[in-house]
């Protein structure tokens, strides 16, 4: 309904666990790499917990779009099943045949253990995924864990996932349960969103739905979506969602906290059931609770200075009440301290990306771009007939221009020039130089500016210019066949990442060990593992070592 009007190609803010839209937040990729490594092991179980609308099923949905191909995956939504319907499920799941009508565990377990059996003679493997696994019974936890005792000599023929809601951890706890709770390999408590993720999560949603120019959330109402909603992906979802409607209905370009709170209370399900009356009601309590204060303070200060009764003709200047239920619902504007000794705090004025008056201070393309070589310590000269990106790389670096997100910006971890768009339509450039949390920090000109998250999803435009520094010997992607000095850069970084010793030599070959590799390093950074090294796995290797000579844009660690 609301798409067009915000100029969307399709709901952003969806309740269903949509791994398209997956948002790879700090907490969200620890648990899909406790997943992965479950999954890479020889574990018999891997436990993800979380609170309701965490995010554990987009995260288990994301893990199937990465599941090796040779796996073969039954997922489980319902478990309040019987030992005999639970093994019935999982024959169904993978196809494995078993006499109609059958009820014996016998039958069911000897059929599930000949299938795992032969393919893991085919090089195959099966992962069992259990959804809302604190409602299974104690004797289908038993049956599980007895399914897991199926294995060879070097290897478990089944792994099972169980992903489920904090209650889980207290039932795995149970002495009774403690043989299952023992092969339990990986176990992840998936919490909320941080303060500074939910404008990262708001804004990376929006993209993925088409959204090009503009921001319907200011930062203002994006800070009080997270008091709101306390960081849980689904309550942020349909509030958000709620609100645009909410916005088009109004016909607002953004949504004003006003209209965020309103849809909170829909989403939550409270009414306000007494409407003018209620705000009547508000004020004679106020008013109530004002005199109340008179009648205590009468009775503090009886034998003090202030006389009481008050002398005949004096007369009580009550505040107006209404400003009783403005200050309550936090819009009452900030009172001057009662006293020369009380000093009064006020809050910093944030930096804003507002266009400066004079772009001879700043906001010119050539000034953004001095400062983005400036950033890699090479020399930019505007003067010069080449383009910025020629000149580039004439000193060892590439130009990658496109358009994205700031997640986006992220990931690929590095300085990069921003055109900006002004309350006018028009446009003009800043340079981000770091990124850490809810903040930013731009070069614009000769000053520096630290804003938030959310002045740069009002501002940006999407399109972006960065340098990065190939390999030497980088003609293209680097694949299966490849020779030369690149792949050998390539290994020895993967051997940086992952904790390996750092092979030397001259040039390399791309043989199938070195596509293994790489396929881990991609599930680990959450980028399809197709074992190609592409633009973004060569740049995250790029970042990767103590020798590092690239400027970055954030210094916090990711899962390597």
């Amino acid at each position: 309904m609301y798409e067009e009007y915000f100029g969307l190609k399709k709901k952003p803010f969806s309740i269903v666990p949509d791994p398209g839209y997956f948002y790879m937040s700090s907490g969200h990729r620890e648990a899909l790499a406790h997943l992965l490594y479950g999954i890479n092991s020889d574990g018999g179980f891997v436990l993800l917990t979380g609170e309701v609308g965490a995010g554990k099923t987009t995260v288990a949905r994301r893990l199937l779009q990465l599941m090796p191909e040779e796996a073969e995956v039954a997922f489980i939504l319902n478990p309040k099943l019987t030992p005999e319907e639970l093994l019935a499920t999982i024959c169904d799941e993978l196809g494995i045949a078993y006499p109609e009508g059958t009820a014996s565990i016998k039958v069911l377990v000897a059929r599930i253990s000949d299938y795992l059996l032969r393919i893991h003679r085919e090089g195959r493997r099966a992962v069992l995924i259990i959804e809302e696994a604190q409602n299974l019974n104690p004797e289908a936890l038993e049956q599980i864990r007895l399914l897991t005792n199926l294995e060879t000599h070097s290897h478990k023929l089944l792994q099972v996932i169980m992903l489920g809601q904090p209650e889980l951890r207290q039932i795995l706890s149970r002495p009774e349960l403690r043989q299952l709770s023992q092969r339990i390999s990986a176990r992840y408590h998936l919490g909320p969103l941080a303060r500074g993720e939910v404008p990262l999560y708001v804004s990376h949603r929006l993209a993925v739905a088409g959204l090009v120019r503009g921001q319907p959330f200011p930062p203002p109402t994006l800070k009080r979506l997270f008091r709101l909603s306390r960081g849980i992906p689904r309550l942020i979802n349909a509030i958000c969602d709620r609100a645009l409607l909410g916005a088009y209905v109004g016909g607002k370009e953004v949504v004003d906290i006003k209209i965020l709170r309103r849809a909170a209370r829909e989403v939550r399900g409270e009414e306000r059931r007494w409407g003018d009356r209620g705000r009547i009601y508000r004020v004679a309590a106020a008013s109530f609770l004002f005199l109340l204060g008179l009648a205590v303070g009468a009775l503090y200060y009886g034998a003090g200075s202030v006389p009481w009764p008050l002398p005949a003709g004096s007369r009580v200047h009550a505040p107006d009440p209404t400003e009783a239920v403005r200050e309550a619902e936090g819009t009452a504007l900030a009172r001057p301290a009662e006293s020369a000794g009380k000093v009064q705090v006020r809050p910093r004025a944030e930096a804003t990306l507002d266009k400066p008056g004079d772009l001879r201070g700043g906001g010119t393309r050539q000034m953004a771009y001095q400062a983005l070589f400036q950033a890699w310590h090479i020399a930019y000269d505007p003067e010069d007939q080449r383009e910025a990106c020629d000149q580039a790389r004439a000193q060892g670096l590439r130009c990658l221009t496109g358009k994205g997100t700031i997640g986006a910006l992220r990931e690929m971890n590095r300085p990069a020039m921003l055109r900006l768009i002004d309350g006018k339509g028009g446009e003009y450039y800043a340079t981000l130089t770091a990124l850490e949390g809810e903040t930013a920090v731009f070069a614009i000109g000769r000053e520096t500016r630290t804003v938030g998250i959310g002045e740069v999803a009002e501002r940006w435009s999407g399109s972006f210019v960065l340098l990065w520094r190939p390999p030497s010997g980088y003609t293209g992607n680097l694949k299966p066949g490849s020779r030369g000095p690149a792949v050998a850069w390539l290994e020895r970084q993967l051997a940086r990442a992952q904790g390996q010793p750092i092979p030397s030599g001259g040039d390399g070959v791309y043989d199938l060990r070195i596509m293994k590799r790489v396929r881990q390093f991609q599930t680990a950074i959450g980028v399809t593992p197709d074992g190609i090294a592409g633009l973004t796995t060569i740049m995250r290797l790029a970042g990767t070592g103590t020798d590092n000579r690239d400027p970055l844009l954030r210094t916090e660690k990711g899962i390597y």
